[in-house]
């Protein structure tokens, strides 16, 4: 991977592998944006954005991307941000799984053509697959790991963690099986697999920075 041109770090993790907290710190050593599903969130709870509507951004003369992160008031103050915003009690029904899917391919597609970043979860592996200059990395931990810090950071009892894990852990992997076919705990797909076991979220962002030159 070429840091001196636009490149963009996939990075999908196991829920209480500390993936997320990596994937910013890490954004924020490079000095490129982080984005993760709450992107995809704003577009469910906040903006009637189809594919259609993202291809007329694209159509516009001027960067699309930046138009869009302006709609999604990332970086600018809430009164800029109104092109597709949609009035209270006005609505839309939340879009399919299948529209937000569609949706978020050129999303994530955008953000690899216009600018240098990083983006956790999601299918940003897959989508990005055949990008120039991209790193897919697949952040994994143990069980009792995963456990212990998703009791930790919410507050819950190991039971409700493991339980909760469990969920999050098939609702993901159905969603990744249904539209790329394929698993997201197959190897194949990553550049790099890293265990969070015995490790800091730090020392994650030093193996990586290490694993691309950046010692």
């Amino acid at each position: 991977m070429n840091l001196n041109e636009k490149f963009v770090i996939t990075i999908n993790r196991e829920l209480g592998s500390g993936g997320r907290t990596v994937g910013k710190k890490l954004a924020e050593k490079l000095g490129v944006p982080f984005y993760d599903k709450a992107l995809i969130k704003a577009l469910q709870e906040k903006y009637h954005l189809t594919v259609e509507e993202i291809e007329k951004l694209k159509g516009r003369n001027h960067g699309w991307w930046a138009e869009f992160k302006r709609m999604l008031s990332i970086g600018v103050q809430q009164s800029e941000t109104k092109y597709y915003q949609v009035a209270i009690g006005e609505e839309p029904d939340l879009l399919t799984t299948d529209e937000i899917f569609l949706a978020e391919q050129e999303i994530l597609k955008g953000m690899a053509a216009e600018e240098s970043c990083i983006i956790a979860g999601r299918s940003g592996f897959y989508v990005l697959r055949n990008h120039p200059n991209r790193l897919s990395i697949l952040i994994q931990a143990s069980m009792d790991f995963r456990v212990s810090r998703v009791a930790r950071k919410q507050g819950i009892t190991p039971d409700e963690a493991r339980k909760t894990i469990e969920k999050v852990d098939k609702m993901r992997e159905n969603y990744i099986n249904k539209y790329t076919k394929t698993s997201r705990y197959d190897t194949h797909n990553y550049d790099l697999v890293i265990s969070a076991d015995g490790k800091t979220e730090d020392e994650i962002v030093k193996l990586i920075l290490s694993y691309i030159g950046q010692n």
